[in-house]
């Protein structure tokens, strides 16, 4: 008999995959989310930030428009501006507060793309660590995160440039 590995967080996870109406990004940006359980990091006039509710690495970032828009060329040249902007001041962030070896900055463009709330343009930034993939994700498909993502949320907030 195989051995169990639970990881009851993933009930939340497929959960709100079914229940979700609208988009989670916007109730973010419309502030619609209380701010003991909103992700949000930063929020400017054009663009926010959020931690990813299911990371792959503490500290985990997604960089959005306030407006709902699903395509790169949806973006008003302000708006691609104040997201790169915004990209250049999360890796700052990361870097003093996690110290990280790299990055994975990138879009998931569509759900072929691994893009599993491609409605939302969105734009990941990963802090990534020498030795971070280990037997954990990779046999049990399960994530071991040594942080609460609240505190994590606290800690990049204060750090935010």
């Amino acid at each position: 008999m195989p051995e169990r590995l639970w990881a009851p967080w993933r009930l939340e996870y497929v959960a709100d995959a079914r229940t979700q109406h609208g988009c989670v990004f916007c109730a973010e940006a419309a502030g619609e989310i209380p701010d003991h359980e909103s992700l949000v990091v930063h929020r400017g006039e054009l663009a926010f930030v959020l931690l990813n509710k299911f990371p792959y690495a503490s500290g985990h970032l997604m960089l959005a428009p306030l407006r709902h828009v699903s395509e790169l060329s949806e973006l008003t040249p302000e708006e691609a501006a104040v997201l790169h902007v915004l990209a250049v001041r999360a890796l700052g962030a990361l870097r003093d507060v996690y110290r990280p070896d790299a990055y994975n900055v990138g879009w998931n463009l569509g759900e072929e793309a691994g893009g599993s709330i491609s409605a939302h343009l969105h734009e990941h930034v990963v802090p990534r660590w020498a030795g971070d993939t280990n037997f954990m994700p990779v046999l049990a498909d399960v994530k071991v995160l040594p942080e609460h993502l609240l505190r994590t949320r606290e800690r990049l907030r204060a750090a935010w440039p």
